[in-house]
């Protein structure tokens, strides 16, 4: 039988495949060679930390994944059940390439991997990621060179608690108000890691929270409803629950709790704009209490956060960095504007302190502390940074989506607008006095033929005016 061909399902960023009709153990354990060839080997390491998330298929595959890199002579440690920012935290803390075993919040049939560098540095196609894939390729095929290396060792370590303790110490909950909080975890990795960074299961001291469990049973069949916030109906559960139960708030992880939503305590979906801004300021002004001149700290958000954003940070005297959509762009520009954090409106939060990786954890640590350092509830906290109507994400399934950018660029030009091409086509109209404030902005999906809308305005009637022009342009109506 041929071998499968690996070029469906590495992606830019991931490997996301279906299992075994794409992923199983044979391509996991040539993938786990390769990366110890290309990656580890190649750049010096020592060796290479694997976890893995609930789905029924992890296990087996990340154990032929590390079963491919030992064959390269390259030690193993594998630590089990773990959220994507454990796995961050276990590369940054031991200082090893890592291996992530999950598909995120996509459905029960797929699973995937995540691949790092030492110090959670991103492999993604153009760092990587094409060669491991290609060289696994060729393994399969029987046409890659062998190679006879002596085994590399495997070890079992339990990091659950050092990464609990590691985020307890950079956002210090103890001496907050009591709150009372619903986290869904959607039968997803935050069932293993709330009780231990939120409750007492690592043997961390009790914080003054009292934590509502939603799904917490690790379960990669997704019995109560898929593991993807992102969509609205995931959220109601939390909604009601938030509302039923009288909390202060709500948090929602997806499948591998690296993103984090935040609902408030009517049961109100907060913006992950907002989020971000409320985390920015919160960090600028730790960042100037150490001593840093403001102008000196940096701020990474992409191009569809809110204009709230870059507004929030230029108050405060600090420079916003606007950056391309995607980890390995936010990763890259945080590392080289060396960044405090960074956002994106899908809800990744990335720190300086966490290796420039996302933690959806550490995020709502920052938003429980900023909500218990005060008296107000959430709704009122956050109206500072909720001041624009936004649409949210539209997708259009559009054939040639370069011919309808144009179009929308065409339809700007009397509309006394600036447009820049960083990410897709961005399209800013600045306003004035009885002329409210818009910009969208319309990119092309790199894997499926998607043009994808984002519109923010001064007033949610302006926004709604954009977002229907713009759309009848895209859909052809």
């Amino acid at each position: 039988m041929p071998s499968r061909n690996l070029s469906d399902f590495v992606k830019a960023y991931d490997v996301r495949g279906l299992v075994p009709e794409q992923l199983d153990v044979d391509v996991a354990w040539a993938l786990g060679a390769a990366f110890a060839e290309v990656v580890v080997r190649r750049e010096g390491g020592s060796g290479c930390v694997i976890g893995h998330d609930m789905r029924a298929t992890s296990p087996e595959l990340s154990r032929a994944f590390g079963a491919g890199v030992t064959s390269r002579g390259v030690d193993v440690t594998h630590i089990g059940l773990a959220s994507t920012d454990g796995l961050y935290f276990a590369s940054g803390h031991l200082g090893l390439a890592g291996a992530m075993f999950t598909a995120s919040h996509n459905p029960a049939a797929y699973n995937g991997i995540k691949l790092c560098r030492p110090g959670a540095r991103p492999v993604g196609q153009d760092s990587g990621l094409g060669e491991v894939r290609d060289l696994a390729q060729e393994l399969l095929d029987g046409t890659a060179k062998p190679r006879h290396e002596e085994e590399g060792t495997v070890t079992e370590s339990d990091l659950l608690a050092d990464y609990s303790g590691f985020l307890r110490g950079l956002v210090d909950l103890s001496g907050i108000r009591p709150l009372k909080v619903v986290v869904d975890a959607g039968n997803g990795m935050g069932g293993h890691t709330v009780p231990a960074v939120l409750e007492t299961a690592a043997g961390l001291p009790e914080l003054p929270l009292t934590v509502v469990p939603l799904y917490f049973e690790l379960d990669g069949t997704f019995p109560n409803h898929e593991a993807n916030p992102l969509e609205p109906e995931n959220l109601r559960d939390l909604q009601a629950a938030v509302v039923e139960h009288g909390a202060d708030l709500g948090l929602a992880f997806d499948g591998d709790a690296d993103r984090c939503f935040v609902v408030d305590e009517r049961g109100e979906p907060v913006s992950p704009s907002a989020i971000t801004a409320l985390i920015a300021t919160r960090e600028v002004a730790r960042e100037v209490a150490a001593g840093t001149p403001a102008q000196d700290v940096a701020i990474v958000h992409n191009v569809i956060t809110s204009a709230q954003v870059p507004e929030v940070i230029a108050s405060l005297g600090a420079r916003a960095v606007r950056t391309r959509v995607g980890h390995s762009f936010i990763k890259g520009e945080m590392a080289r504007a060396d960044a405090v954090f960074g956002g994106e409106h899908s809800a990744h939060y990335y720190f300086r302190d966490f290796w420039f990786a996302d933690t959806g954890m550490l995020a709502a640590m920052h938003v429980l502390a900023a909500l218990g350092e005060q008296d107000a509830p959430l709704s009122a906290l956050m109206a500072d940074y909720t001041a624009y109507a936004a649409s949210g994400e539209i997708n259009s399934t559009v054939d040639d989506q370069a011919a309808k950018a144009a179009e929308v660029r065409e339809w700007a030009l009397d509309k006394d607008t600036t447009v820049d091409e960083l990410d897709g086509l961005t399209i800013t109209h600045g306003g004035g006095e009885g002329d409210p404030m818009w910009w969208l902005n319309l990119r092309a999906s790199n894997t499926e033929p998607l043009l994808r809308l984002n519109v923010e305005a001064a007033d949610a009637d302006t926004m709604a005016a954009i977002r229907d022009d713009v759309l009848s342009i895209v859909r052809g109506n």
